[in-house]
Order: structure tokens, then C-alpha cells, then sequence
């Protein structure tokens, strides 16, 4: 059987949902978060307050200076977790094996009802398919989405972030060594910013380059050379996970004397965000939330969080946001007994994800 995948990435979620439900929005910068007068961070940002800058996990302040007519609307987010449980639902319709990353995208396996003379005919048989879907999110849910198609999860993936917004693109089998050719090899499902500056370093800074690179990759890369070199030709034989065993990832510490000195928080709380992200990149997965969970000497135990749009790999992004999270609410008005720090929401993570500023 030739594998049909789909993948699909809704366009600015969280900024894109606010905008529909309030017309006075649409068309305008929207930064999903707090106002810039408080302390907070980005959540989310429309397409219109990216192009001044604006990204998850800036903060606000920031935020406000780069974008000053962004119009700053505090998240919801049982309300798009409604909405993606509605969106979910219409796929399920498209009578496909569905993977969620997230609360905003997800994979479809198509294999079972598309299937042609050959692989790239059976990859056409789906594009009425993904239009189908798209026109039915966009005409039920009033938004859009963008939907990468390919024989597999890789090609799918990077396909779909190939014409954002609202947009199509079908990778047949045929055309993927060429498709992926030019593309930066950090592209690659895998490929971190340590891997891309080893990869740099020897002059393989795009895919092609990977393609066409006759010496040993296991000196740059170790054990991951094989999956790379197979990567870099468009082959992933990765099957659809439909019971993801990692939900969460976390560490805390139970203090030998209860402390609120904030030298001792701020190295445990870098210390568990380096064994979070460690665990992150050996799993190549990234969090959309960050949890801090406080417990005082009386044992009344506290757990702040915050959920972004764009997801986070880096120790030091998860570190600042712990760091937030205990400033914010601040869980630090007497001395803590147990200190925590956690990610859960985890999708695969297939690019450089952004710094905080």
C-alpha cells in the first residue's frame, strides 16, 4: 500500500480565532497575551504583528515597542481547545487515521482511501481531499488552515509550512529530492541549532549540499548519520502515532530547609530546565506549556502555567518561563519547601525555535 499523509497546521490559531469572533479585529496586528503595562509574554501573534517582529514567548513590553498599534487581547484558551476539538472532528470525518501534535495541527493518514496506479497518482487522489477539508474549516469554523501532503511524515511536515497562510502543496514522490534541495538543512526533522553548526562548519548548510556530501557523517552527527542522510532524500518511514507514551516532561526538588532566597530557586529552577531540555532534544519534541508547582511548609502546594502558540526546546527559554511564572503570581511571598518546573503539550520539533528576548 503507498503511504498518503497529510499534514495540517491551522493559520495563527490563537490570534486567528480572536480575530473571528471579533470583526473589529480582523485585518489588524493582534498580539494574543498580556498588555504591555504588565508583565507577561507573547502567546500568540496574527500575521499582521509578526511582520513588525512580534512572536511567542517575547514579552509584552517588547512586544508593545515593536508593534505600537498591536492590539493586545488576553488568551482564551478553554476556548481554543473547544475550537481544536471542533476542528479535530472534521478531520476524523475525512475518514482518516489522525496523529494531534497539538492543539493546531496534526497529521492524516490517507493511505487507506487513496490509493492509485502508483504512489504519486495515489498522492493526487487526496489533494480533493485536503481541499475538501480546508474549505469545510474555513466555511464551518471561519478559519483557515494549511495542509502539506506527501508519502510520509517528513515531506508532509515541511510541505506544510511551505505556503503560509491558507495554503496547499503536494510533494510527490518524483519531484521530494529536488523539492527539498534548496531548503536549509536545519529543515530536516531532527537537526538542531548544535547539529546545524556542526553541519555548517563542514559546508553543508542546505539539504542539497547533505545530498550530495560523500564522507562519513557519523563523525559530525553520531548515530543519528544514517536517519540523516535518509532524511535528506525525502525517505521517513516514521508511522503515525496514535498513542504517544510522553504526555509531559518534569523534574523538582524538595529543599533540605524551606528558602525563599531567590539565588538557590533560580539554579534549581536552570538546573531542572537543562534536564527537560536534554530529555526534549533526545525525544526531538518541544512544549507548547511551561508549569511551575510550589509546595510551602505547611504543604499547601501551588502550580502556575502558561500555554504559547509557538513551542519551546531551549533550557533557557524554559527557564525564563519558569522564572516568569514565579514572578508573575508571585508564589515566592514566604519560603518554599518544593520547587518544580515542567513542559507538557509536546509536539515533534522540526526547526529552531525562538529565543526570548
Amino acid at each position: 500500500m503507498f503511504r498518503v499523509i497529510l499534514h495540517l497546521d491551522m493559520d495563527a490559531f490563537y490570534a486567528s480565532v480572536e480575530q473571528r469572533d471579533d470583526p473589529a479585529l480582523r485585518g489588524r496586528p493582534v498580539i494574543v497575551g498580556a498588555p504591555p503595562s504588565q508583565r507577561g509574554v507573547v502567546c500568540a501573534a496574527s500575521y499582521e504583528a509578526r511582520r513588525h517582529g512580534v512572536r511567542s514567548a517575547m514579552p509584552s513590553s517588547t512586544a508593545g515597542r515593536l508593534c505600537p498599534e498591536g492590539i493586545f487581547v488576553r488568551p482564551r484558551m478553554d476556548h481554543y481547545r473547544e475550537e481544536s476539538h471542533r476542528i479535530m472532528s472534521l478531520m476524523a470525518e475525512a475518514t482518516a487515521a489522525i496523529e494531534p501534535m497539538s492543539i493546531d495541527e496534526a497529521y492524516l493518514d490517507l493511505s487507506a482511501r487513496c490509493q492509485g496506479a502508483d504512489a504519486d497518482d495515489s498522492l493526487d487522489l487526496s489533494v480533493p481531499v485536503a481541499r475538501q477539508l480546508k474549505q469545510r474549516i474555513r466555511e464551518e469554523r471561519r478559519l483557515t488552515a494549511t495542509i502539506g501532503i506527501a508519502s510520509n511524515k517528513l515531506l508532509a511536515k515541511i510541505a506544510s509550512d511551505h505556503q503560509k497562510p491558507d495554503g496547499l502543496t503536494l510533494v510527490r514522490e518524483r519531484e521530494k529530492v529536488a523539492f527539498l534541495r534548496p531548503l536549509p538543512v536545519r529543515t530536516l526533522f531532527g537537526v538542531g541549532r548544535v547539529t546545524e553548526q556542526t553541519l555548517a562548519a563542514e559546508g553543508i548548510r542546505t539539504v542539497g549540499d547533505l545530498q550530495d556530501y560523500t564522507g562519513n557523517l557519523r563523525p559530525l552527527v553520531g548515530s543519528f548519520a544514517a536517519k540523516l542522510r535518509q532524511f535528506a532524500f525525502g525517505v521517513d518511514d516514521r508511522p503515525l502515532d496514535f498513542d504517544s507514551p510522553i504526555k509531559s516532561v518534569s523534574g523538582e526538588e524538595t529543599f533540605l530547609e524551606d528558602t525563599e532566597d531567590r539565588k538557590i530557586l533560580r539554579a534549581c529552577l536552570r538546573e531542572q530546565a537543562r534536564d527537560i531540555a536534554g530529555r526534549l532534544k533526545r525525544e526531538r519534541l518541544a512544549a507548547h506549556t511551561v508549569q511551575v508547582k510550589v509546595r510551602y511548609s505547611d504543604f499547601k502546594t501551588l502550580t502556575r502555567q502558561i500555554t504559547l502558540e509557538e513551542p519551546l526546546v531551549d533550557s533557557e527559554q524554559i527557564y525564563r518561563m519558569g522564572c516568569f511564572l514565579l514572578g508573575r503570581d508571585k508564589l515566592v511571598s514566604r519560603p518554599l519547601r518544593l520547587l518544580g518546573l515542567g513542559v507538557s503539550g509536546l509536539r515533534e520539533s522540526t526547526r529552531e525555535q525562538l529565543m526570548l528576548l
